[in-house]
């Protein structure tokens, strides 16, 4: 089958932003516009769960209001084919944003014009700089009180570093939005009412627009007065793309034509020199259409983009591969879903053509697959397609060995594609199946969702023996027992997982133990004089025997270490495994008939218990070493509420603009921090720890876990 759309006439594109700045009512309209939908669906319009938006189908993102799942759509403009993801903006799932950025050639930046540059704005556009994704900013919500379009490009040139350059001008603000200034056009658009099918008149760019559009607002008046400002920046901007162009203007006067304009906008774009930045108001239905007409002009075709790198075992790029049909076949796996349709494994397709039944290669696994069913989706909707090539966006159905961030490709013509960065997890909770009669159902729906999302991780802490889930937050850990429920039918408990305490020594003691038993016939007997000593953090156990003379036989020493070993396991405080100490055995007695080996571990199991009670036992914490990267503003109050959780501040390093504190905290003060560190910081603060040390735990607190640990016996 030949190409049905040419690779340059194809755009991948996603929507982020910061939740709540408007991106699932942008995909909304720009679906409705395009044709792809009749309808229009709001968000606020699901929180009964009897409706949805196209792409927030998923029951955890209608009653929240936000987007969880990243989901794809694609629509046509203007001979052109978008393919679309919208994206999550809430902090917890910007692995989703992550790996959507990954395979997408370009991205619309959606802000709200009212509170401008939020947090994970900075993080999307961080994780876009990464990626090296061409990108156009989207300033929504002109309608609401308070927006401010000059701040807000103000916001994207300070916090964001980036250099934005307005191609649109809003006409009014707030309850007297109109419409927008084309300056390329150096038109005025006006819309006379918010109805979605309301068209918008083209009006002449005059120094009485303000007065005939009946705009009052000063800064509103002011932002039109400058018109002309903002147009000499546009064309001066512009044309530094433009050598041609840029000569003939400074030479001759010679005024470019919108094309040449956009012709160089779109060069400025790609090149990253630039982003152009566009204004409306998806929820009045005004200015989405000129949106798809930059995503047209201006943002990348798969062919305007740098050949995706191949890499070797060890990560490092070695060679490159094209996007075009001619090549041989290579995909990335960007993402695994479970679905009414089976597992779901979306694929970018970088190069060749993969056809319904062939056999493929995953090369980072080593493993073959053959390829069934192939779908394209429109959010949870899957139209069968027979083939997919170059730039396309495709999932396959029940791949069996492919995972997120995997290659695929031809098995004649193997190759590893540049992986995927994903984020380490920040929180971890304890999990498990609500019912007993659930738990195999449980535990193998729980490894499906980490399958699906790489920033989860499951493991099995081996002294409690409890199922641990790691996550990017309380929201994402939440939402993903929630999903199993609504998506496997098996509901789980999640609580607080246990702190490993350790306990230990603080004083020397030398202790004997006779264990002795008489039952009728043979009886039990053993003598065990040990020399405990304390030794330094994180030194373990040692067992050292200094026995003289036959005193404890040869055969029968290692049963004392082994019963050492059991009942060091067993803490006499409250049952946590004791370190750090030396047992040194230095005598004893035996009998012929009544000494074996089992009555010589039960000696080294009692000499143990006695001994350490003597030994003024003390509690250990895990300590964690914290790094918190903060900006200035809000630095007084991450130390002080590190102090609050008795952690000890190690230093401070400059990070960019940023400040990244390192502490020593006890594991026990660090539960529930992530959403307290948002809080406090307005979420503009990131942490990572990993296990330091342990540590004696103050005698006030130790008395609180010894007392909890008896009533929990």
């Amino acid at each position: 089958m030949p190409r049905q759309t040419p690779l340059s006439d194809v755009r991948n594109i996603g929507i982020v932003a910061h939740v709540d700045a408007g991106k699932t009512t942008t995909t909304e309209r720009i679906l409705y516009y395009t044709g792809r939908k009749h309808t229009i669906i709001d968000i606020h319009d699901t929180k009964d769960l009897k409706t949805s938006t196209t792409t927030d189908y998923l029951e955890q993102e209608q009653k929240r209001g936000i987007t969880i799942q990243s989901a794809a759509v694609s629509a046509f403009w203007r001979g052109k084919k978008i393919n679309v993801i919208d994206t999550p903006g809430h902090v917890d799932f910007t692995i989703e944003v992550n790996r959507s950025l990954r395979v997408l050639d370009g991205a619309v930046v959606v802000f709200d014009g009212v509170a401008g540059v939020e947090p994970q704005s900075e993080t999307n556009w961080r994780l876009a700089d990464n990626y090296s994704v061409p990108r156009i900013c989207y300033v929504n919500k002109m309608d609401r009180s308070g927006a401010n379009f000059k701040r807000c490009v103000e916001m994207i040139r300070t916090r964001l570093g980036a250099r934005p350059l307005p191609i649109q001008l809003p006409l009014g603000s707030e309850d007297n939005f109109k419409g927008m200034i084309d300056l390329v056009e150096m038109k005025a658009l006006v819309w006379d009412s918010d109805d979605k099918d309301a068209q918008w008149q083209t009006l002449e760019v005059t120094d009485d627009l303000a007065d005939k559009l009946n705009i009052t607002v000063a800064e509103d008046r002011e932002l039109l007065a400058n018109v002309a400002t903002y147009r000499t920046e546009l064309v001066d901007t512009a044309l530094e793309q433009d050598e041609v162009a840029m000569e003939a203007f400074l030479t001759d006067g010679t005024v470019p034509s919108p094309d040449i304009l956009r012709r160089a906008l779109r060069k400025g774009t790609l090149n990253s020199s630039f982003t152009p930045v566009l204004c409306g108001s998806s929820y009045k239905n005004k200015g989405v259409q000129q949106v798809l007409d930059a995503v047209v002009d201006l943002l990348p075709a798969p062919t305007d983009v740098p050949a995706i790198k191949t890499v070797d075992a060890d990560g490092e790029p070695v060679g490159e591969r094209i996007c075009s049909d001619e090549e041989p076949f290579s995909a990335l796996a960007f993402k695994v879903i479970n679905d009414v349709y089976g597992a779901l494994t979306f694929i970018r397709v970088y190069s060749g053509v993969l056809t319904k039944g062939a056999s493929i290669l995953n090369s980072t696994r080593g493993k073959r697959e053959k390829i069934g069913r192939m779908v394209e989706m429109f959010a949870k909707e899957a139209q069968p397609v027979e083939e997919a090539r170059a730039g396309d966006i495709i999932a396959l159905v029940s791949l069996a060995e492919t995972e997120t961030g995997d290659t695929l490709c031809d098995s004649a013509n193997e190759v590893v594609l540049e992986r995927m960065r994903f984020p380490d997890p920040v929180i971890s909770v304890s999990v498990e199946a609500k019912t007993k009669n659930d738990l195999e159902k449980f535990t193998t729906a729980l490894g499906k969702m980490v399958r699906a999302d790489p920033s989860l991780r499951l493991e099995t802490d081996r002294e409690t023996g409890q199922t641990i889930l790691r996550g990017m937050g309380e929201l994402h850990l939440e939402v993903t027992l929630d999903r199993m429920r609504t998506e496997f039918g098996v509901e789980g408990n999640m609580g607080k997982p246990q702190v490993a305490y350790r306990e230990t020594f603080t004083q020397p003691i030398t202790h004997t133990y006779t264990h002795k038993k008489q039952t009728g016939g043979s009886g039990q007997f053993a003598e065990v004089k040990i020399v405990f000593e304390p030794l330094e953090r994180g030194a373990g156990f040692e067992f050292v025997d200094e026995t003289v003379g036959g005193s404890v036989p040869r055969d029968y020493v290692p049963s004392v270490e082994k019963g050492l070993r059991l009942q060091k396991e067993d803490g006499v405080l409250a049952g946590f495994p004791t370190v750090d100490f030396k047992a040194t055995l230095v005598d004893g007695k035996f009998h012929d008939v009544d000494s074996n080996a089992l009555t010589f571990e039960i000696a080294g199991k009692g000499c143990f218990r006695e001994a350490i009670r003597k030994a003024s036992p003390i509690l250990l914490e895990p300590v964690m070493k914290v790094e918190v990267v903060t900006p200035e503003d809000y630095l007084g109050d991450v130390i002080g509420d590190i102090n609050r959780r008795r952690g000890s501040i190690q230093g401070q390093l400059e990070r960019g603009t940023n400040i990244a504190v390192e502490a020593d905290v006890p594991l026990s003060e660090m539960f529930g921090y992530i959403g307290q560190l948002r809080g406090m910081t307005s979420g503009r603060a990131s942490y990572t720890m990993e296990f330091s040390h342990y540590s004696p735990v103050p005698r006030q607190v130790a008395d609180e876990i010894v007392a909890q640990m008896g009533k929990a016996q």
